[in-house]
């Protein structure tokens, strides 16, 4: 399958890649500074590229089979819209493309799983750190929403570099009022994976965690 990684620089984007290109895929990595993406390998092409630069994401896209969003940023404390922005500009893209199939991460801990990333989270981190960056992330889901295209939105819990575990839980009742819940990336990007080749959660948002 031909693969468009948006994200492909950052932490969980190139475990992506890594687990994608163990399974065969041909990938396609997006990445505004492509030389934090080390690794070479004969079905991996790394173009640069900007989701706030429809032409980039444009040539990107096209050819595609499906598109892995693991978009994020470092913007955590001023207010922001850059995923939502380019969120909008990736699913734009995609329409005009014909590509349907998108799968995203975003967040436990928005819209209807709120308060779902521990009592920690819920009364410390989300309102006095990551504020802009979670009600950014709430504008990015109503988008891939409204949209018309094949989505899967995948929430995780607390991120992590730990090891690749394949016994997570996903579902999309997932999450704890009091305690917060723990996902490695590398596991999550087994489950993006998964999804992409069982489609089970089509039009779904299931949480993930250990």
């Amino acid at each position: 399958m031909k693969i468009l990684v948006i994200g492909a620089s950052g932490a969980t984007g190139k475990h992506i890649i890594k687990q994608a290109l163990l399974q065969n895929h041909k990938i396609t990595a997006l990445a505004r500074k492509p030389n934090k993406i080390k690794f070479k390998h004969p079905n991996l092409t790394v173009v640069q590229g900007d989701v706030l630069k429809p032409k980039t994401l444009k040539l990107a896209i096209d050819g595609q089979d499906a598109v892995l969003s693991a978009l994020g940023h470092k913007k955590f404390i001023i207010k922001t819209t850059i995923l939502s922005r380019g969120t909008k500009n990736i699913i734009e893209a995609m329409q005009n493309a014909s590509v349907k199939r998108l799968i995203c991460i975003t967040s436990l801990g928005i819209n209807d799983s709120r308060f779902k990333m521990g009592i920690y989270y819920t009364l410390f981190v989300i309102p006095f750190i990551l504020l802009f960056y979670f009600l950014d992330k709430e504008k990015q889901e109503r988008l891939i929403e409204a949209s018309q295209l094949d989505w899967t939105i995948i929430r995780p819990a607390q991120l992590t570099n730990g090891n690749l575990r394949t016994n997570y839980k996903h579902g999309e009742k997932l999450g704890h009022y009091l305690l917060t819940k723990l996902v490695s990336r590398s596991s999550v990007a087994h489950f993006m994976l998964r999804e992409l080749k069982e489609g089970y959660y089509m039009h779904q948002k299931p949480a993930l965690s250990f």
